[in-house]
């Protein structure tokens, strides 16, 4: 009988590399982790978003980097991903810093990361300040459940299509957004979520002028209106837990329309507004049966079924 001899994966060479990927501030400089100085210095292979903010962040941080540093932004990602994947199968360590934040969360690097784990090289991480985690912990909103939708699409259909797909997502909701698309956003929000429903608009976080304005969908957009500078973060309360007590006729029909609106037929809208509610399939098409009736009467209500 003979030792056994440790378990070598057949698919990774030894020389096989490291990505790592390197979380940067999303303002305040001195909120960079103490590892970013030397996994700056020491990469074979920098790939950053944008090699000027590099610059900066090194000529902040008092370091220099000594290996071949490369662009790496959403413009590149695709024909740029096999040659940092074959530097990694050299051996080399492929350091992957973006503007702000973790790369590949709303940022270039999911390409690469994927690429790498199918070649089985080792990916890691340097944690740094993330806007996510931050707005959603300032908000003052539920923190125990989350979802992170990024950014809403450019278009306004597109954008309420979007919105209308979480209409009855009970987790909080945090979302990206450019300042000068933010009044819309929040008006959208508002006619999709409800006026009433609780949010808060972060505003340049960890920097000189940081502010978090908390309030009402509704007001808040008006708040927007006269126009909002800086990086922003919006966090969305999640919706109500309502039970069949609760939820009126106007409501159910109201939780159809979105489903319709985002592409359900309303037999199956029927049947999932019905199940979330609790109540027989029956009780909610008579609710939109009767709303429907209610339109056709007053054509100038636009907010029954047709």
């Amino acid at each position: 009988m003979t030792d056994q001899q440790p378990h070598t994966s057949s698919h990774q060479p030894s020389s096989a590399g490291v990505l790592v990927l390197a979380g940067t501030p999303i303002g305040d400089i001195a909120d960079a982790p103490p590892r970013l100085a030397a996994e700056l210095q020491g990469a074979d292979v920098v790939a950053a978003e944008d090699t000027r903010r590099l610059r900066g962040l090194t000529r902040a941080l008092g370091i220099h980097t000594s290996g071949r540093v490369v662009s790496y932004f959403e413009g590149n990602e695709s024909a740029r991903t096999p040659e940092l994947v074959e530097a990694l199968e050299g051996g080399a360590r492929v350091l992957l810093v973006t503007d702000a934040g973790m790369p590949s969360v709303s940022d270039p690097g999911y390409r690469l990361v994927a690429a790498a784990v199918e070649k089985d090289i080792k990916v890691t991480a340097v944690p740094g300040p993330s806007a996510v985690l931050t707005a959603l912990a300032l908000s003052g909103l539920p923190v125990d459940r989350f979802c992170f939708e990024g950014f809403l699409p450019r278009k306004a259909g597109e954008r309420l299509g979007r919105l209308r797909e979480v209409a009855e997502e009970r987790r909080t909701l945090v979302y990206f957004e450019a300042p000068h698309r933010l009044d819309d956003t929040l008006a959208a929000m508002a006619e999709v979520f409800g006026a009433d429903r609780r949010a808060a608009v972060c505003r340049e976080l960890t920097k000189t002028y940081e502010e978090v304005k908390r309030g009402p969908l509704g007001e808040l957009a008006q708040w927007a209106a006269e126009g909002v500078r800086g990086e922003i973060t919006v966090v969305v309360e999640g919706a109500p837990e309502t039970g069949p007590a609760e939820l009126d006729a106007a409501e159910l029909v109201r939780r159809v329309r979105i489903r319709e609106e985002a592409g359900e037929r309303r037999k199956e809208a029927i049947a999932a507004v019905a199940a979330e509610a609790g109540l027989p399939k029956r009780e909610v098409f008579d609710a939109v049966v009767a709303a429907k009736n209610a339109a056709e009467k007053s054509p100038q209500d636009g907010k029954g079924l047709t």
